[in-house]
């Protein structure tokens, strides 16, 4: 039987690359860095910008879907876990890493669907890597974001 999240799944992958090429294009330029909730906890433009680009191109395709972006949550927006399709998403896991240009960054996407995960995608900048789990099985795929 197909996986009825296949598309989904794939579609994750589309945009992380995408979000990946953005970040390594940010990398090679000045960064608008911001404190959350302490010195520790960073955010830059290029994660808000990250963000609303992966949830604009979502809500572009999937218009019912559900979103919980860490950026979005960070500024005050609520996070509600449904029985709905839902995207949760750290556009740029590894912010302090990404703020001292340490290339060791991933774009993160999960996709919840009656609130247990369908997929996870995480793509590492120079390192670049997927996760995608379906009823507790890993698959590991490799796929070169960044040269």
């Amino acid at each position: 039987m197909a996986d009825p999240w296949q598309e989904c799944m794939d579609y994750a992958v589309t945009l992380a690359r995408q979000a990946g090429e953005v970040i390594c294009e940010a990398l090679k330029c000045e960064m608008n860095v911001m404190i959350k909730s302490s010195p520790a906890d960073l955010v830059t433009a290029t994660d808000q910008k990250v963000e609303k680009m992966l949830i604009s191109s979502i809500k572009e395709k999937y218009p019912s879907h559900s979103f919980i972006g860490e950026e979005s949550v960070a500024a005050g927006e609520k996070s509600i876990l449904t029985d709905n399709p839902t995207w949760i998403i750290d556009p740029i896991d590894g912010t302090t890493n990404f703020v001292h240009r340490f290339p060791f960054v991933a774009v993160s996407i999960g996709f919840v669907v009656n609130k247990k995960v369908c997929c996870f995608k995480c793509t590492i900048h120079k390192m670049p890597c997927y996760h995608i789990l379906r009823k507790s099985k890993c698959i590991s795929l490799i796929v070169q974001i960044c040269l």
